[in-house]
Formats: C-alpha cells, structure tokens, sequence
C-alpha cells in the first residue's frame, strides 16, 4: 500500500548548474522540492504528464540535461550511456534520485488530457504497490509579465485552489480541477495530480508550498496516512 506521497514541480530551474545566473532566486523552490522529496520512502514509483503520451521508463536508464543547455548526466539506476530523448520529468525524478539516494521503479507518463476519471482509474490501480508516490506536475505558466505565457489574470485563482486542495489532502478538490481552464492555463500537472487523487485515502497533507518565480507556478506537498 502506498502510505506517503510527494507532489513536486519539474522544472529545469531544479538544477542549479542549469540557472547558474539565478541560483538565489530560484533556491527556495528548490530547496522545498528537495525536502519533500526527502521524506518519501523508496523505492519511488514516479507519476508525471508526457507530451508524447502513455509511456513507461524503468531502470536502467540515464540521461541529459543537454537539451536544456548543460551536460548533467542524470540516472535511475545502472550505468547505460545518457540518452538525449528522456523526457523532462524522467531527468528530473532521476535527479532526486541521486540527491536522495533512493531506488526508482518506474517513471510513468500519462497523457497531458487524459480525463479525470481515467486519472482516477489510474490511481486504484497504483494504490496497492509498496512504493513510495512522487507525482511530478507544475502549475499555470502565465502568471505576471515574467511568465513565458503571457500574463492570465485565471492562474492566481486557478494555483490558489490547487495549493488549497493540496494543503487540505482533498481529493474532489483536485478532481474538480478543469482540463480545459489547466490546458489554457499552461498547467502540466493536472492529471498527475488527479491521479493522485484518485489513490484511496484517508489522506493528510503534512506540508504544502505553493513558489511562482519566472511566473510559473510551483506546488510542493506531502501526503501521508493519518
């Protein structure tokens, strides 16, 4: 049974080496992301979207941050040369790995539309593994004039009810998050985080943190059993 989940941003910024220019700037939200990666027992089964679709990636694997302008090689486990085509939230549960010297199952990717009750469906079927849960999403990217989509004054409602529900461990929260308003939004994390949902409870969230900087909303929480 899965008895603690993390919920956590995969931006390139994680990666210091990448945002050497804006290190300061971006450590909190780092800083957070590596806390509560910490405290998630392994070994990790990782829930993420991909922009290609259903996939699954095991160990051994390696990969790059090379795409995302600096040669950091990245593994979940063996010694294989790094493959350039691993997607963002694969290099990223990777990279947690390795800060917090844990073993990974699997990395599965679902599709950034998948609708909620597919989501849900998903999340039974996880819910009795022994793993530990890390659920990779980010929030809106359109808050504020610094955001890389331009400014929508929907992603501060739309983030504030996403930390709320995190915060609270609410499931139907979450499951009544929009697809449509996430995808204009620029939000990649909604269906992570209603497959999330979709894990039977009783949930409590132990922590939750919520960072927009570069205008890109970021969520941190753990959920555990009460």
């Amino acid at each position: 049974m899965i008895t603690r989940a993390v919920v956590v941003p995969h931006p390139p910024l994680l990666v210091p080496e990448l945002v050497v220019g804006a290190a300061l700037e971006t450590e909190p939200v780092r800083a957070a992301t590596l806390a509560a990666a910490g405290k998630l027992p392994g070994p990790w089964v990782a829930v993420a979207v991909g922009d290609g679709g259903r996939a699954t990636y095991v160990p051994p694997l390696s990969g790059t941050f090379l795409g995302y302008g600096v040669d950091v090689p990245v593994s979940l486990g063996g010694d294989l040369p790094p493959d350039a085509t691993v997607p963002l939230p694969v290099l990223v549960t990777a990279w947690l790995r390795e800060r917090c010297a844990v073993e990974v199952s699997r990395v599965e990717l679902v599709p950034r539309d998948l609708p909620a009750s597919a989501c849900v469906s998903f999340g039974r079927q996880l819910a009795e593994e022994d793993c530990g849960l890390l659920v990779l999403g980010d929030g809106s990217t359109r808050h504020g004039p610094r955001s890389p989509g331009s400014d929508d004054e929907r992603s501060g409602p739309f983030d504030s009810l996403v930390h709320t529900s995190l915060a609270n461990a609410d499931v139907d929260a979450l499951l009544g998050l929009d697809l449509d308003l996430a995808r204009e939004l620029g939000a990649q994390g909604r269906a992570a985080w209603q497959v999330l949902a979709g894990v039977p409870g009783p949930w409590r969230c132990s922590g939750a943190e919520f960072f927009a900087p570069f205008g890109v909303g970021y969520h941190v929480a753990v959920w555990e059993r009460p």
